[in-house]
């Protein structure tokens, strides 16, 4: 069991279901939310400080398992040598990998959600223009998930 940090304990003390995850090694406090909470949580920690979205990004677990899509997230203000940050975790089943678009807080999600819906098919709901931004827009699949099988790829080798 981990204990509780300060952010994950200020949300259940409003009412906001939360379950704390071990911080990172440097102490950064991790903090799970299910997919239905995310925006009234996002919201929430906006109006707590957190104005900034620093990194955005998703990654799988394995395949068979989980995909997460995870928010950084700062609380920036004037003359911070140290500022607060809190990192939220949503994990997504593979078979419906769809979460709630944070855009509409923090527009630095924009091409962040567009990436990991491109390389790992989790799909932003609400998202103003949700389609493929490295793979061309034909790509059939999620090439960063763990059980992602190349198309018939042929490598030009000795063509000098």
């Amino acid at each position: 069991m981990v204990e509780a940090g300060k952010v994950s304990k200020w949300l259940t003390d409003n009412g906001f279901a939360n379950e704390a995850i071990a911080p990172d090694r440097r102490g950064t406090e991790i903090i799970k939310v299910d997919r239905q909470v995310l925006l009234p949580i996002a919201t929430a920690l906006y109006a707590y400080g957190f104005n900034y979205l620093q990194f955005q990004c998703g990654y799988d677990l394995g395949p068979g398992q989980d995909l997460v899509s995870v928010y950084h997230l700062i609380k920036v203000s004037d003359n911070a040598d140290r500022p607060e940050e809190v990192r939220v975790k949503v994990f997504l089943p593979r078979e419906d990998p769809r979460v709630p678009s944070v855009y509409w807080i923090w527009k630095t999600a924009d091409f962040q959600e567009r990436e990991s819906f491109d390389m790992y098919g989790i799909i932003y709901e609400g998202h103003p223009n949700l389609k493929r931004i490295l793979m061309p827009e034909d790509w059939v699949g999620w090439p960063l998930r763990k059980d992602y099988i190349s198309p018939d790829f042929y490598e030009l080798q000795d063509a000098f």
